[in-house]
C-alpha cells in the first residue's frame, strides 16, 4: 500500500491513518464534489492549507490510488477514490441526519 503501514497490519488502520491526516479528506471531498482540480484551485478551496502540506497530501493520495493526476495537472478521483467518495456521500447523508438530531 502506498501509505504508511499500520503497525496492526490491518488495512482499515492504514486507511484511517491516511484519511486522518490534516486536509486529506477535504482534498478528496473537493475533487469528488467539484471534479478534477488543479493545485491552485485546491489551495483556494482549502484556503488555510500551506502549499507544502497540499503537495504532500496530493503525493500521498496519488500513491494510495485515491487520486490520479491528469495530463492537464488537475487531480481527480481514481477508481478507488471514486468508490471511497460514494462511501463518504453516504456518511455525509448520515451526518446531516445526526446533526439534526443533536441540535
Amino acid at each position: 500500500m502506498g501509505v504508511r503501514e499500520s503497525r496492526s497490519g490491518r488495512p482499515i488502520m492504514a486507511l484511517l491513518d491516511l484519511l486522518g491526516r490534516r486536509w486529506a479528506l477535504r482534498i478528496l471531498w473537493e475533487t469528488h464534489r467539484e471534479g478534477p482540480l488543479g493545485f491552485a484551485e485546491l489551495q483556494a478551496r482549502c484556503a488555510e492549507i500551506s502549499p507544502s502540506v497540499l503537495s504532500q497530501r496530493l503525493k500521498e493520495l496519488v500513491a494510495a490510488g485515491l487520486l490520479v493526476p491528469g495530463d492537464d495537472g488537475r487531480y481527480g478521483p481514481g477508481r478507488d477514490g471514486a468508490e471511497l467518495a460514494r462511501l463518504l456521500l453516504a456518511l455525509d447523508s448520515w451526518a446531516r441526519r445526526w446533526a439534526r438530531r443533536v441540535r
